[in-house]
């Protein structure tokens, strides 16, 4: 199947390249210059045509797989999906402030939790090592101090697909990366955590869920990922408070 060409026009400017090449494809196809179905030029060709590296092409498609724009065969290519219905009253464009980050964490935390525990007692081997593989990805992007959002949504999405109810992951992929708060803003630097210790408890968080799903104990998948949330829950409303303090 023969790819198709990206518009030739040149990347936005953003606060990573990776960024810019998300925002010119998510740009494409809705558009409608990307159609569903349309396979994506491959790494090389986007590094060629947009002037990035493959490790911004990687992370970039990460991104976009994140947010249920693309999916990707193996050994075949990256194809544009067909837009996912939106869950009623669920407009990702709407979450735009600190409250509405924060209304969506809430909402997050009663369905991911229960979410974890069907995963702990459904997921399959197959699913327990995607999730393994996401979360080894998250931990090395944490680490080297890259962009985290893409495998970090990607985590929480084969969570929710491990449940077997696919309503949570509807719901979760509908709302792409909004729901994960440092893609809409730094919530640990408004927090003011230490940027030294932040990356580690969030991945020991992670692991804490990924734990309790392999070892299919429910209720621990339940708590760890509550706590995963509210701790996240905890951090932006701690960040909202500074930023209503600052404006009196």
């Amino acid at each position: 199947m023969t790819a198709t060409p990206l518009p030739p026009v040149p990347l936005k400017r953003h606060r990573n390249l990776a960024q810019g090449v998300v925002a010119h494809l998510s740009d494409s196809i809705r558009a409608g210059s990307l159609k569903p179905g349309d396979k994506l030029p491959t790494e090389s060709e986007i590094m060629r045509q947009l002037g990035v590296s493959r490790t911004v092409v990687r992370e970039a498609i990460s991104h976009l797989q994140a947010s249920s724009l693309v999916e990707t065969r193996h050994g075949i290519g990256t194809f544009v999906l067909e837009p996912a219905p939106a869950p009623m009253g669920l407009d990702p464009a709407t979450v735009v402030t600190m409250r509405d980050v924060l209304a969506l964490l809430e909402l997050r935390i009663s369905l991911e939790t229960e979410a974890a525990g069907l995963a702990a007692n459904r997921r399959s081997e197959e699913q327990l090592a995607q999730l393994r593989s996401a979360l080894d990805s998250f931990h090395e992007c944490a680490r080297a101090g890259r962009e985290t959002v893409g495998p970090d949504m990607q985590f929480h999405l084969l969570l929710a697909q491990a449940s077997g109810n696919r309503y949570f992951h509807d719901i979760l992929g509908h709302t792409g990366t909004n729901i994960i708060p440092r893609a809409r803003l730094n919530s640990a630097r408004l927090a003011h955590d230490d940027p030294a210790h932040y990356p580690e408890r969030v991945i020991h968080e992670h692991e804490d869920i990924y734990n309790a799903i392999a070892r299919r104990d429910p209720d621990s998948a339940r708590a760890a990922m509550r706590t995963h949330l509210s701790n996240s829950r905890e951090r932006l409303r701690r960040a909202q408070e500074d930023a209503e303090t600052r404006e009196k």
